[in-house]
């Protein structure tokens, strides 16, 4: 069983989670008001990978006999000055995830919450791939500007992102 502490930081990471997923659907319905479909697609899978995320957790708090305890949800951002903006948003969410699954795992080791450790390395090797390619997509759009066909070729690129994609052992 773990500690009550233990378990209050991973239902609070269950919320992270889910503010994360529900914050990419607004990123999404952005994009896609703005005419960037490719890109409302690629942020709507992200929202599904994060609802994933956050379920991975609930699985593990009930399999180590944990009591779920869900919390409000904060409303996301839904104003964008640019693509690059919602992106520049994606990223630093991303950031800011990787910091709580550290502070979360620091706490795990501290508790010596052990199976929380081994479920958290996953999460720890997620966030790697997932800052490195929001990274990669604030650079494109950095690089290209406002040049209309190049947008068009990365929102094309980003419609093509297949539900899974990126995703490891979820």
């Amino acid at each position: 069983m773990l500690s009550p502490v233990v378990q209050d930081a991973i239902n609070q990471q269950i919320n992270n989670e889910l503010f994360s997923s529900y914050s990419y659907l607004a990123m999404a319905a952005w994009c896609e008001h703005e005419q960037f479909v490719g890109c409302g697609h690629w942020l709507r899978l992200q929202s599904e990978e994060e609802n994933a995320h956050a379920m991975r957790l609930y699985d593990f708090l009930r399999m180590r006999n944990g009591r779920v305890k869900l919390h409000p949800i904060d409303a996301p951002e839904h104003d964008y000055g640019s693509i690059v903006e919602v992106f520049e948003k994606a990223l630093s969410q991303e950031e800011r995830v990787t910091a709580q699954i550290d502070s979360l795992y620091e706490l795990a080791f501290n508790e010596k919450a052990f199976a929380a450790l081994v479920e958290l390395e996953w999460f720890i090797t997620e966030q790697v791939e997932e800052e490195k390619t929001a990274r990669e997509v604030v650079h494109k759009l950095k690089l290209v500007k406002d040049d209309p066909a190049s947008l068009l070729d990365i929102d094309r690129e980003m419609g093509d992102r297949s539900k899974g994609e990126g995703e490891e052992g979820a």
